[in-house]
């Protein structure tokens, strides 16, 4: 199981990011969660296979058809909180 938080930035609120994240993170079996964030970053948990979390991290460089992604930060998490589906939060 891998876990991790990815933060992008660039042109990444109001061109549905999140939503398209959403879709990407459940079609790779994901769980965890997708927000905003309020410096204009969008937040990415996520944990599934090393595999499918390697994906997700890739297809953030890009993101979604109206995002222009500047950068993609991402940090191992060793938090041990369980995530049952991926969804859209508010942090």
């Amino acid at each position: 199981m891998k876990r991790v938080i990815i933060k992008i930035t660039g042109k990444v609120q109001g061109v549905s990011f999140r939503q398209s994240t959403l879709a990407q993170a459940t079609s790779l079996g994901l769980t965890g969660y997708v927000s905003n964030l309020t410096d204009g970053s969008v937040q990415v948990l996520a944990q599934g296979s090393y595999p499918a979390v390697d994906k997700l991290i890739s297809w953030c460089e890009t993101g979604a058809p109206m995002a222009s992604v500047d950068n993609v930060y991402v940090e191992d998490d060793e938090a041990d909180d369980i995530y049952l589906e991926f969804s859209i939060v508010q942090l």
